[in-house]
């Protein structure tokens, strides 16, 4: 079983910054993707980010430019670095891994709280 455990989460004003870290453990093989989802109260969970094994990202129109994420295999950890929040947005940040394509629903942390203050 894969094990995520998100953290880094607070209150920023509008225009900071912060970084999540997520720490995967168990089983971590063949994992080739991880991804940033989040979901605002009242709102359905959305990728925010994605980054692939070989280093190729993906970002979700609405963060584009403001955001990195990033993944360091050593420590089986994905970041995401997040710059000129915005209130919009606040929501529980959730990673998650995927193997053969598809993300490990099964495997979602209990996730961090952001919250941008205007």
């Amino acid at each position: 079983q894969l094990q995520l455990v998100e953290s880094g989460g607070g209150l920023v004003q509008a225009g900071g910054s912060l970084r999540l870290s997520c720490a995967a453990s168990g089983f971590i093989f063949s994992i080739n993707a991880m991804g940033w989802y989040r979901q605002a109260p009242g709102k359905q969970r959305e990728l925010v980010a994605s980054i692939t094994v070989g280093g190729r990202t993906n970002y979700a129109d609405s963060v584009k430019g403001r955001f990195t994420i990033s993944r360091d295999n050593a420590k089986n950890t994905v970041y995401l670095q997040m710059n000129s929040l915005k209130p919009e947005d606040t929501a529980v940040y959730y990673c998650n891994a995927q193997r053969a394509g598809r993300w490990i629903y099964d495997s979602w942390g209990q996730g961090t709280q952001l919250t941008v203050s205007s």
